[in-house]
């Protein structure tokens, strides 16, 4: 359902609260105190079943006795009274219900009937649920303290969503002594109905909140949670602690990729790609909260560091190292610039030591300077207590100095002290400028800042579907032929097909039943060779010694099969030995060996793994996991992300590796987790990678049908398939899902038309497309957000439809723009059209736009298509046209 009906959760006009109660220390006492207490400026109601006052107001005994219908009811009665409770609101008319009981986490049948039972009372009516179990929910701006916290938080800018209500409690109760507020606080508690990714689809487009906290333990609906998180982050930024950091996940013994593929590991997986900053403690939550507070600039790249000791600074510059960055260099002009203001024996250089008996008035001075020049995008001033200065008085003159408004360059600050600080911290909180109690502190929250940045330029990856492209077809038929004999996994000579499918390069692999065999196909072979025993029951072969490398001749590759035999039959006497694998050694001495390969997990689907191979792999765990599909960028972090990228880079005599040809295969292996949601785990190891490319010289490849438990993919591929060719006159246009690289192409589109037209579109005075409008307008994750390019035979792109779903996945906004000079051919009406058919396969039941008042020709085309045109008083500058798609037949 996601957001529907959170007008009446976030915005109530009226409230009721059942079960209230005047026994101190209940729960049903305490919520309404807190009701009470909060500021509620609209109706407040109370439901006690005995009808008595509650806080001196009268109560009600029955949601029906009510005179009037709350938009959102606070529930805290018996687990056992809850579902008929909300079907009495949902009668009323109540748009949501917040259930604090307990009651309802027992996995027995009679707990999983009384869940069942809520979610059909709440379901005719469209009631929303929030709970149970949970803490509540509040709004301190709306005066909404719809909770049994202890203390309601100042109101703010920043929301907090918590799978758990101890943690939430504790962060309010900490927000205040840090100077911050919150815009709402959610807590989910079971989440049976309203979910993590419900909140931060209504959170991202909030504008009361400019930035999201959000605690985590776990997700259903993988590919729901990446789209509303994705969502958000593009909009603002969403810190993000997970809970239960354990080694919960995969554990098979198939393969490496499936022992190494831990739900901690994953997790961190999904956040990166999803553009979320992950920390790891609740004071780095509270520093995020400060940091984010006042919004966030774009652009936040290197910090300049300004203190009156040098100590500090050294720390500072420490903690930025282990940031993975460095303080800026600062400029001939800027050192300059400082060298007139500044003592003699100042730094000279960043950090900007101004020395410890530095006058406030210098601490402005040098910011002002700092603040002007352009190589610095942050600063974090640091003081500490001296005898000679006062510190009150420096932080005023940061405070003066400091740029109105945090978009400009944010600075931020860390007073080092005790009592001694107080009244400075308290004066920055209250201007606005983000404070902290040590300088790795305040270098943390630069690190959040400048992780926006790079979270943003991350989400501005969305994979063409040009990617990894493979023989899908042959690579099918091979695993349905396993998949038929019921087999679980792939043989040698199988792997090397589908792998070969997909262009990966794998060492040739003869299969031999015996020792006798071996030799004979060694002798063929020519030169070393390595032998490996094939047994479906022995997953490393390492392990009882079944791998012997470098034999050369038929005599010494018969014995040492004889021996592997033998040591097999003493190690595993339950395996079956179905034969040998011989491969030609390959000479490659400077090569590294890398461990690549796909894993499934239970709820987040394919993975793509990569990390550092070979037989110590488990033992190393150095590993990065990616979600496809991917593109050549998101591969090439994956394998900077790995311990072993630093040895592939190139040391010493060892020339760097072809990190171009891996990267191309974790793409090819990303298409075929797509392609192929048969395939459980596939491991390459080693994968062998040196500057003439790389190769696996053993490969393992395990394979299940899909069930109704196994997820799809977490983020859905180009959708190429919905590409067709469409002629428009004497033209054969191509229409085809919009992709990144059609970026240059629609800056183009919009620079050829008339300004007029731009105007229309846009409804503004922009006339020309930003590059980050065109990133986002081009770079979609094709899940509620479809964009339709008409393209020419010489690759001009001529027109755009778009369609914009809700969260619900009921409506959607489209937009529609045809070049100037394109326009009477007919292409506005056939992208019109591919919208409605696409919004009709998608299931939608209404497509409404924006139109301004005077585009006659987009109304008249409304009008054909059968639009009604609605209009709105307070904007006469447009009118909305909207459709209802009828059911289908």
């Amino acid at each position: 359902m996601t957001t529907r009906n959170f007008q009446a959760l976030f915005h109530p006009e009226a409230i009721a609260l059942i079960g209230a109660s005047d026994r101190p220390g209940s729960v049903g006492e305490v919520v309404a105190r807190n009701l009470a207490s909060g500021g509620f400026r609209g109706p407040l109601r109370f439901v006690n079943p005995k009808g008595k006052a509650i806080l001196g107001q009268p109560s009600y005994p029955t949601v029906a006795d009510l005179p009037e219908t709350p938009d959102l009811a606070v529930i805290a009665t018996p687990a056992a009274a809850v579902p008929g409770l909300v079907a009495d609101l949902g009668a009323r008319g109540c748009g949501a219900a917040i259930v604090l009981s307990a009651g309802f986490e027992a996995n027995d049948a009679p707990t999983e009937a009384l869940r069942q039972a809520l979610l059909d009372a709440a379901k005719p009516h469209l009631l929303r649920i929030v709970g149970p179990n949970c803490l509540g929910f509040l709004s301190p701006g709306h005066g909404i303290n719809a909770s049994f916290a202890k203390a309601a938080p100042p109101s703010g800018s920043v929301a907090l969503v918590a799978q758990s209500g101890a943690v939430a409690a504790a962060l309010m109760d900490w927000a205040p002594t840090h100077g911050l507020g919150f815009s709402h606080v959610v807590t989910l508690g079971n989440a049976l109905d309203v979910d993590v990714a419900d909140v931060l689809d209504h959170l991202g487009r909030d504008p009361e909140t400019k930035a999201i906290l959000l605690y985590l333990e776990g997700v259903r609906g993988a590919r729901k949670f990446m789209s509303a998180a994705r969502a958000a982050a593009r909009s603002k930024p969403v810190v993000v602690i997970k809970g239960g950091r354990g080694q919960a996940g995969a554990k098979a013994a198939f393969s490496h990729t499936g022992a190494l593929a831990g739900a901690d590991a994953v997790y961190e997986a999904a956040f990166r790609r999803a553009g979320l900053l992950q920390v790891t403690e609740l004071g780095d939550f509270l520093d995020a909260a400060a940091t984010f507070a006042k919004g966030t600039p774009r652009l936040v790249r290197n910090l300049a560091i300004l203190t009156n000791g040098g100590g500090a600074g050294v720390l500072a510059a420490d903690a930025l190292e282990r940031e993975g960055t460095a303080p800026i260099e600062l400029s001939e002009e800027t050192r300059a610039a400082l060298s007139k203001l500044a003592p003699a024996n100042w730094s000279g250089r960043n950090p900007v030591d101004i020395l410890g008996d530095a006058p406030a008035a210098l601490y402005g001075q040098a910011l002002e300077v700092l603040v002007k020049a352009p190589e610095v995008d942050a600063i974090l001033a640091l003081n500490c207590p001296t005898a000679v200065t006062d510190s009150t008085d420096a932080a005023d003159a940061v405070i003066n100095a400091a740029p109105r408004g945090w978009t400009p360059k944010p600075v931020l600050t860390a007073w080092l002290g005790g009592t001694g600080v107080v009244e400075a911290r308290r004066r920055f909180a209250r201007a606005g400028l983000p404070t902290f109690e040590t300088p790795e502190a305040g270098v943390r929250a630069f690190a959040l800042l400048r992780g926006y940045g790079l979270a943003l330029d991350r989400l501005l990856h969305a994979p063409d579907g040009s990617e990894g492209a493979g023989d899908s077809a042959t690579a099918r038929a091979v695993v349905e032929g396993a998949l038929a004999e019921g087999r679980t996994s792939l043989s040698p000579l199988e792997i090397q097909a589908v792998l070969g499918a997909y262009a990966i390069p794998i060492v040739e692999t003869r299969i031999v039943g015996s020792p006798a065999e071996a030799g004979a196909a060694a002798d063929d072979l020519g030169g070393e060779v390595a032998l490996k025993v094939l047994s479906r029951d022995i997953s490393h072969k390492s392990d009882v010694g079944g791998v012997r490398l470098g034999l050369e001749g038929a005599s010494a590759v018969q014995a040492a099969a004889d021996e592997i035999l033998a040591r097999v039959a003493a190690l595993r006497p339950d395996a079956r030995v179905e034969g040998f694998m011989l491969q030609p050694m390959l000479a490659r001495p400077l090569a590294q060996e890398v461990l690549a390969g796909i894993v499934q997990d239970p709820v987040f689907g394919p993975l793509v793994m990569v990390g550092a191979g070979g037989v110590a792999v488990e033992v190393l765990k150095d590993r990065a996991l990616g979600f496809p599909p991917l593109n050549d960028d998101l591969a090439r972090e994956m394998v900077d992300a790995t311990r072993i990228s630093r040895l592939l880079k190139g040391f010493r005599d060892r020339p760097p590796a072809d990190l171009a040809r891996l990267a191309k295969v974790l793409v090819s292996l990303g298409r075929m987790a797509t392609d192929l949601p048969e395939i459980t785990e596939l491991d390459l190891n080693p994968l062998l990678c040196d500057a003439s490319g790389a190769v696996a010289l053993d490969a393992r490849i395990a394979v299940k049908r899909p069930d109704a438990a196994t997820p799809s993919s977490a983020i859905l591929p180009y959708p190429a398939h919905l590409a067709r060719t469409v002629k428009v006159g004497d033209v054969t246009l191509c229409v085809r899902p919009i992709r990144p690289a059609d970026a240059a192409r629609l800056s183009e589109m919009v620079d050829l038309s008339t300004d007029h037209d731009v105007h229309l579109r846009f409804f503004g005075g922009m006339r020309h497309l930003s590059p980050d409008m065109t990133a986002r307008l081009t770079q979609l994750d094709y899940d509620r957000h479809m964009a339709f390019v008409a393209e020419a035979p010489d690759g001009e792109i001529w027109g755009v439809g778009r369609l914009v779903e809700d969260p619900e996945g009921d409506s959607g906004e489209y937009a529609l723009m045809v070049r100037s000079d394109r326009q009477d051919l007919g292409i506005g009406r056939m992208l019109l059209k591919e919208v409605l058919d696409y919004a009709a396969a998608r299931g939608l039941k209404e497509v409404w736009g924006d139109v301004a008042r005077e585009n006659h020709r987009m109304r008249a085309m409304a009008d054909a298509f059968g639009f009604r045109t609605h209009t709105d008083e307070d904007d006469m500058a447009r009118v909305r046209v909207v459709l209802r798609i009828p059911e289908p037949a």
